[in-house]
């Protein structure tokens, strides 16, 4: 049986919306209602995270979620995957929408792996995230996706409180890659790092993990750590770009060349 990667940096601190909600006090059909727009893009045999944001037909992910190692589409047709009412809900994405920072991920700094895009039609009902102002180092965050190919089988919505970390890097259209300590697994890429507690403001999407022992709980360091970028830059352009043509937008607002010892992956899978 392969192993998956899960990086983990202590105490696995994922919870479930039920058990996020009963350390937190709060309200977990609320909860559950406000991360609706916290979903699946599913590319082939591929997947990743994704949500819809400040629109219900736009979605924001990691370029990596849409392109492979070779910088080829993963597939020919791609579906974003929300869960209303405890069912599955699937609509198609426009691929010809995409908006990337680089359509071959792989092969560039990962600060630069985002992507948004359109659904071919809204998802009704569901509240899309909203947009933080700005992000920074040493700022406390949530991480709330789906995806992670060890949790609920790659399907249920994962939350938990952690820190962005570092500031890493600054990409050439304005977005900065953070060093977090959420713990994250495979097939997670995309999803949402939530800035306002416990509400859907997103301020940067999972990229991936850099790490010399991804398959043990390690401590939080410059070797064993997860990473984001922010939503800023062309990123937070091509988000309200994409926003302002929907009818329902909201008010307001792989392997990579490494070190010897220092294993890279941004991954859908």
């Amino acid at each position: 049986m392969p192993v998956t990667p899960v990086v983990v940096f202590g105490r696995n601190s994922r919870r479930s919306v039920d058990d996020f909600a009963t350390d937190h006090r709060l309200n977990p059909e609320r909860l559950r209602h406000d991360f609706e727009a916290a979903g699946l893009i599913e590319c082939g045999q591929a997947h990743g995270a994704g949500q819809l944001t400040l629109a219900n037909d736009v979605v924001t992910t990691a370029a990596h979620v849409f392109f492979d190692e070779q910088g080829h589409p993963r597939a020919k047709s791609c579906t974003f995957v929300a869960e209303l009412g405890g069912k599955p809900v699937r609509i198609p994405i426009d691929l010809h929408s995409i908006v990337a920072g680089s359509t071959n991920p792989y092969a560039i700094a990962a600060v630069h792996d985002w992507a948004v895009a359109h659904l071919t039609r809204p998802l009704e009902g569901v509240v899309p995230f909203s947009l933080a102002g700005s992000v920074h180092g040493n700022e406390p965050v949530e991480f709330v996706a789906r995806g992670h190919i060890d949790w609920g089988e790659g399907r249920r919505l994962s939350m938990e409180q952690c820190r962005l970390r570092d500031q890493l890097s600054i990409g050439s259209e304005g977005t900065r890659e953070f060093s977090f300590d959420c713990e994250t697994g495979d097939g997670a890429s995309g999803g949402a790092v939530v800035t306002a507690a416990n509400k859907p403001v997103i301020g940067a999407i999972l990229v991936g993990w850099r790490s010399t022992k991804p398959f043990i709980s390690a401590p939080f360091s410059n070797t064993h750590y997860n990473f984001a970028v922010s939503i800023e830059g062309a990123f937070k352009r091509a988000v309200i770009a994409a926003a302002a043509t929907s009818a329902t937008t909201v008010a307001g607002a792989g392997m990579t060349s490494a070190g010897p010892s220092t294993k890279l992956a941004a991954r859908a899978r």
